[in-house]
Parts: C-alpha cells; structure tokens; sequence
C-alpha cells in the first residue's frame, strides 16, 4: 500500500501502473514477474527523480529501465540518478544527441540572429549515459514490460509515445502530445521555425496515428488520465487543424493528407505526395513494391535547423500503401542520389518492414561512409547497402527490368532509373532539374550545386542521356511528372550547352582548368577520429590545372605538436592529370574537437596555399 503522505502524488491509474506526480507525471510500469527475486519496474519520464524515493511503499526494489517520450529538461532532469540507481536509460532515436551529447548542443547552439524558435535549449545540462534508442514501430521487452514506441511528433520533432497491453487494455504513454480532451501543455513548443507551423501539423498528423493504435487510456506527461481517448484525439485534431488553418493562406486537409497520401501516376506507379523529396513506388503483380527514395515521409515542413533532432524519418504512409494498393511488402529501396530528404527513411524502412536497401555503386560510398568526403546534405550515420547495383547495367526487380544509369549534375554521385511501366517508359531523375509539369509554364531551371561536385558539362551529358532512352515520363525529387516530347529534348539540350557556355564566359577556362568548383585537392576522410599518438593516413587528391605538365608540391600544415611523417610530397603531373597520395602524420598529445590538418599546395607556377582541410576529433 502507499503510504497516505504519498497519496497525493501517487495513482495507480491501472494494475501495476503508477502515475507520480514530479515536475512531469511519471509512470511506473511493475513487471508482472519477479527478476531474480526482485520486484522491478520500468519507468516512463523520470521527472526530477522523486520515483526513487517511492519505491518501497509501492513494494518496488528496483527501477531496471527509464524510457523517455522526449527530451525536456522536466521530464529528465533526474536522469543522472536514474544512473546512479543503476536503471538503463532509453531514449527516442531523433532526440539522442540532447541526452547522450548535450554538451554540443549547449557549446555550439546559435544564440545571436536566433531565427531557431525550437526548444532545444529546455534539454539537459549535462549529459547522461545512454543504454540504447528505442525501436520504433517494433515492441520490446524490457525486463519482463512489454513496451511498443511510435513516433508521435508534435510537442517535440523526435517525441515518442509507448503502447502497454495489460490486462486486455492497450494504454499509451503520451508524453506531451496532448493535455486532455482538445488540449495540449504548450502551443510554444509546437513552433520549430519562425512563422512557420510545422509542430502543430504534426500534432494533427499525430492525433490520428494514435487514433489508429486504438488505445484504451491516455496517459500525458503533464494533464488528466484520459479514458476515452478516440474523443480526446479527435478534439484536439480539430481544434489544431483549425489553428494551422489559421496561419496559412488555405486550408490544408492534413486529415486526407495522412489517409490518402499517394497518387497513381499510371496503375502500377505511385507518387507520394506527403514526402518532402517526393518518392515513388513501383507495384508488382504479387502484391510487391519497390520504393524508389525514401526520405522525409507525410512530412509537414523542414524544422530549422541542421542537427539531429530537427529531422524526423516516420513510417506514417505505409498504412496507406497497404490497405489501398494491396501491398504485401515492401521488398527493395533504391535511392537515386545521398542527399538526406531522399534516404533518411531508409534505415527505419528496413528496420521496421525488413526492405532490403540497394544502392547504385557510386553512392554507396557516400552513404556507407558519411564523414568520407565534404559534401552537403549528407544523414547523420552511415547507410549501408544490401545490394550494389551496377552503374550502368540493368537489374531485376520481379516482373521489371530497370536500367541504372549515370546522371551527374545535381551531384556528381547520383543515377536515373528507367523503367517501362504500363506502356510507358518512365526515367527518375532525383533532383537533375526542376520539372515543371506545365509545358511553357517558364523556364525550368538546371538544379546544380557547386559543393555537390557539379561539373561544367554536366548538364550536356544528361540531355543526351535523356535523349537515348527517350522517356515518355520524368519523375523527378520535388516537382511534378514531366510528360516528354521532342521539344523538352530540345530545350534540355539547350540549356545543357548554354550552361557552359555561361560558365567560360564567366571563369577564366581558357587559362586554366578551375573546374565548375576551383578546387585542385581534396583530402579525404573529411572527418576522423584518433587517439593522442597515433598516426592517421589522409588520401590527398590532386589535379593539374594548367594545359602543360607541372610539378605538385604539397606540404602538410598541421596543429602544434603534431609530426608530419613526410615534409613534403612531390608530384610530376601531365596536362589534366588527377593522382592520389597518401600523407601521414602523428597526433600530438592534446584532446581535442575538430583538429585541422590542411596540405599548402603549389602545381606548377600557381600558388595556392592551404588549399585543403580536414578535421580530426581526438579522442
């Protein structure tokens, strides 16, 4: 029995289901059977850490695991005594970063010119040790509780919301999605962006996702027990969709957005219309599908700012693909290029419907290895692949054969699929170029980024690609389908050339080869890690600008007390050539983030200094 002093902040809202009331309401979960003789219980949120203290009067011995909906600083302020009883600390995969290695956050946060209205700044102050991120979508036992975690964004980008079966009843832990009937604990917390309204949108959206879970009880972090949660979800659904409307210039049916997220292009190819890179589906005869990108689903918006916890991957159309379009399973992923809006799904894709990931060969790399190379765009951890697809050869997906070719322009790493689709031949572009959907509409525009490695004559490359294959359709990564004619070949042509011609008239070609980017080395990896002592080997890439034969000479600039291993490396380079070269150097002593190591080069008479970085985390 709880003792009466504790009565007033202790509920059992259902068997073994205790609400502590701390500077959020945190519920602890006793498993139904003893762990090595020991009463144990899991705890949702941890508050301040008050639960500790409440053990014994609920005939609890020991907390095992803390799960939390998410990140704010009152739902786990007490975590570091969560650790020092010895529980596992879980956490949602979008926030970890804020629990795990919050210090960034608190050392690099923007604080002047503040344009970042999102409450990253309510998270921890310090740091806490991480057991582990939940699985999303997929239920886990954690000593002996049973607990299913679904993303339910809204009061945070990364928030989670648990599923308990007990006793023949489904409860949810909501964390701060809603309040009670119609209600959330903040509207400020649902701004991410400046005048923006993707929070509250994704309140909506996630009202009806746990709509469809069909709970029996709600239980929010800060709020009422609700128990008839159908109502609960509806209301505040509404009356949210009524304050997005109230920000936007039309309405906009979030509701049909999330049940009728695809539109057919022919019977057996899909677009879907809710994914902020658009990304499509390609339907087999036997119930099939392949998934051609896969990067920000039934998204609502792009939250300010570039960290981890500001991009959220979600599984929320696929309950659509099923019940409207048969869909049995979704067997393969390709993606036509690295950037993040078209594979950050890919991982929580396969993790959650075991889709297999197959990757062209010159992007696999890139995903596999993201601190590899300098480019933009790029997901936090690495990708990898299930299948190398060939640039270049054709593969077979069922009753499909799709070709793979080569399209560099809006980066150098990225293909076009072919693939003839219900009497028509169909070419996905990602993001080549701009497609209009309205012929004559205005110009469409090349969409070529210098740091993406664009080159100069890129775009005259793709056209004639265009014009071999000859599509009747484009699809590409953020614009509409593009019927093709002989016309839009032309243009393409065109404005492939007339891109040159732009780039020699405004760069100096005709006395050196800067390229569409200027840069001559490179080094690689970008980023790293190593230990004080070691020695780290960095790939140094090289290119002769001039249209005669000359020497490179590169000599490494290091951070103090550092070695170089080599002074300096001399390279005899014809007209044009490209050469790798390895340069090494040991680590000084001093722990440190972001070490800089640059090489000053010189290629022939052109002196170009420290023409290249990269950055070592000593560790």
């Amino acid at each position: 029995m709880t003792p009466p002093e504790d009565q007033r902040i202790v509920e059992e809202v259902a068997r073994g289901v205790f609400r502590i009331r701390d500077t959020c309401d945190v519920y602890l979960i006793v498993a139904d059977e003893r762990l090595g003789g020991e009463r144990t219980a899991v705890a949702i949120d941890f508050g301040s850490g008050a639960v500790l203290d409440l053990l014994g009067g609920l005939g609890v011995d020991r907390i095992t695991d803390v799960l939390m909906t998410h990140h704010h600083r009152d739902q786990g302020q007490g975590l570091p005594l969560a650790a020092e009883h010895g529980a596992r600390i879980h956490v949602p995969p979008v926030e970890v970063d804020l629990f795990a290695r919050v210090e960034e956050m608190w050392a690099g946060r923007q604080l002047d010119n503040d344009y970042n209205l999102r409450q990253d700044r309510f998270s921890l102050l310090e740091s806490v040790p991480v057991a582990g991120t939940v699985p999303e979508y997929r239920t886990a036992d954690y000593a002996g509780v049973r607990l299913r975690p679904i993303p339910t964004p809204g009061h945070t980008i990364g928030s989670v919301s648990y599923l308990l079966e007990r006793d023949g009843s489904r409860i949810a832990f909501t964390g701060d999605l809603i309040y009670g009937p119609g209600k959330v604990w903040s509207l400020a917390s649902t701004q991410w962006s400046y005048t923006a309204h993707e929070g509250p949108a994704m309140t909506v959206l996630s009202c009806y996702v746990l709509q469809d879970e069909r709970p029996d009880i709600l239980l929010p972090s800060h709020g009422h027990v609700m128990r008839d949660p159908d109502a609960a979800l509806g209301l505040l659904a509404e009356r949210m969709q009524y304050h997005v409307d109230s920000k936007r210039w039309h309405p906009w049916d979030l509701k049909d957005r999330l049940r009728n997220p695809y539109v057919e292009i022919t019977e057996h190819l899909l677009m879907n219309r809710s994914s902020l890179a658009t990304c499509y589906v390609l339907l087999s005869e036997n119930g099939e599908a392949l998934q051609i990108d896969y990067g920000y689903d039934m998204t609502t918006g792009l939250p300010t700012g570039t960290d981890r916890a500001a991009r959220r991957p979600w599984l929320a159309s696929l309950p659509a693909l099923k019940e409207q379009f048969g869909v049995t399973r979704v067997t393969a992923a390709v993606p036509t290029h690295y950037h993040d809006d078209h594979v950050a799904g890919l991982p929580l894709l396969r993790a959650v419907e075991g889709t297999e990931i197959w990757t062209p060969s010159n992007v696999a790399p890139i995903l596999d290895d993201p601190w590899l190379h300098d480019l933009p765009c790029q997901w936090y951890e690495p990708i990898h692949s299930d299948r190398i697809l060939p640039v270049g050869e054709p593969f077979t997906w069922n009753e499909y054969t799709i070709a793979v070719h080569d399209q560099p322009g809006h980066t150098l790493f990225q293909v076009a699929y072919e693939v003839f689709v219900d009497g028509v031949t169909v070419l996905f572009t990602g993001d080549q170029q701009e497609n209009l959907g309205i012929p004559g509409q205005r110009h469409e525009i090349l969409n070529y980024q210098y740091r993406n490695r664009f080159r100069i004559r890129d775009y005259r490359a793709s056209a004639e690609l265009y014009r071999r294959v000859a599509p009747g359709l484009l699809l590409s990564g953020h614009w509409e389908p593009r019927t093709v004619d002989e016309g839009y070949l032309d243009y393409l042509r065109y404005a492939g050339e007339d891109l040159i011609e732009m780039h020699e008239a405004l760069l100096p070609l005709d006395e050196l080869d800067l390229g569409a980017d200027g840069v001559f080395l490179r080094l690689c990896p970008y980023r790293s890690t190593a230990s004080p002592g070691s020695v780290v080997t960095f790939t140094a890439t090289v290119r002769n600008p001039h249209r005669a034969r000359a020497e490179a000479r590169l000599v490494p600039v290091l951070p103090a007390g550092w070695e170089p291993l080599q002074q300096e490396t001399l390279l005899q380079l014809h007209p044009a050539e490209e050469r790798t070269v390895q340069i090494e150097a040991r680590v000084g002593d001093e722990r440190c983030r972001r070490a800089r190591v640059s090489v000053d080069l010189t290629i022939g008479d052109l002196r170009l200094g420290q023409h290249a970085e990269a950055l070592v985390d000593v560790l």
